[in-house]
């Protein structure tokens, strides 16, 4: 049996007297597409943070690789790629020098550098733009190039957060196949978020729900819907969680704005 290159044990984390994340434990093996779903609020971007060492936890143990980002933050980062729901990339610089800016902040060797960034635009169909501003850029060709650049200093997990949120249908069948392509191609981990059911019971080899920071169900999303007795993986997790990925619920940053106001009175 392949040995977890993500190991999550007993994670919480607390925001004064609210829970966000509530002792949740998993494993992913190396080279899977995992996904991580759950409603808004449910504590997806709160876990994935903890994961990228950009929140620390209140307790309980992270392994990526081997490395514990608490113990080894540089050591951890080298390890993964992110692409975060919100874009990141410079809309002043051109796709080139995004790209470049990346390599040199992870400190990529020159030669190596410039034949991984060619090699990625490439990939993403993005080399005939390379001296484009991104400003120019639409959508979907930004979330290609952000996929790039997460790749470019050759992680062996890529972390997406939401990675096809607000592209149109086409679009985000596109960017999917590149990723699965490069899963195949370079045995890359990808664990992802999504709201699109349809995509996670697409791509996914692997799902774990999520739902009020805790863990309710795991397993492939053929087993989820044998478990819930359903015919599409969006009609199991309403059956399992109680509600649809497209609920209205309060964001993290909401429930957390409000733990702040209790504490506070």
């Amino acid at each position: 049996m392949p040995k977890p290159i993500i190991e999550v044990e007993n994670l919480t984390k607390k925001f004064g007297p609210f829970t966000a994340v509530n002792g949740i434990s998993f494993s992913v093996e190396k080279g899977r597409i995992f996904g991580f779903l759950g409603p808004n609020g449910a504590g997806k971007t709160t876990s994935i943070k903890m994961l990228t060492t950009l929140l620390k936890p209140t307790s309980g143990r992270v392994l990526l690789d081997g490395h514990d980002p608490a113990a080894d933050q540089a050591g951890v980062r080298r390890t993964f790629g992110i692409v975060f729901q919100d874009p990141s990339l410079d809309d002043e610089l051109t796709a080139w020098e995004n790209m470049e800016f990346h390599g040199v902040l992870y400190k990529v060797p020159p030669g190596l550098r410039k034949k991984r960034v060619e090699e990625l635009l490439k990939v993403v169909e993005l080399w005939d733009r390379r001296g484009d501003l991104v400003k120019q850029f639409s959508g979907g060709m930004k979330r290609r190039l952000e996929i790039a650049r997460g790749l470019l200093h050759h992680p062996l997990i890529l972390f997406l957060d939401e990675p096809t949120v607000g592209l149109d249908p086409q679009t985000r069948n596109h960017i999917w196949s590149y990723i699965k392509n490069l899963n195949r191609r370079e045995g890359i981990t990808v664990f992802f978020t999504t709201h699109y059911m349809e995509e996670a019971e697409r791509v996914a080899d692997q799902v774990t729900i999520i739902d009020h920071g805790r863990i309710l169900a795991r397993g492939t999303p053929a087993a989820l819907k044998k478990k819930a007795r359903a015919k599409s993986l969006e009609q199991a997790f309403i059956r399992l969680t109680g509600h649809s990925l497209r609920d209205e619920e309060a964001s993290d940053i909401e429930h957390l704005r409000m733990a702040r106001k209790m504490w506070r009175r």
